[in-house]
């Protein structure tokens, strides 16, 4: 029985899979500087001491929470 030779991808098929390890190169690329730039924004506008978010993330004592009735 002669041995199937492996299919080879046509110049199209390699083509699209080049393009698309592009295009996830540059993705990956993209998020990263977004989030260098977002970090840079953020040390910027974050209060001194504490850090951006302390007080929302102190929780309210519901004993100590008045009513309004």
């Amino acid at each position: 029985m002669p041995e199937e030779l492996p299919i080879e991808p046509t110049l199209a098929q390699m083509e699209e899979e080049v393009l698309a390890e592009g295009r996830e190169w540059m993705r990956q690329r993209l998020e990263r500087k977004l989030q260098q730039q977002a970090e840079r924004i953020s040390r910027s506008f974050s209060p001194p001491g504490g850090g951006a978010g302390t007080a929302a993330k102190k929780k309210a004592d519901p004993a100590k929470q008045r009513r309004n009735c």
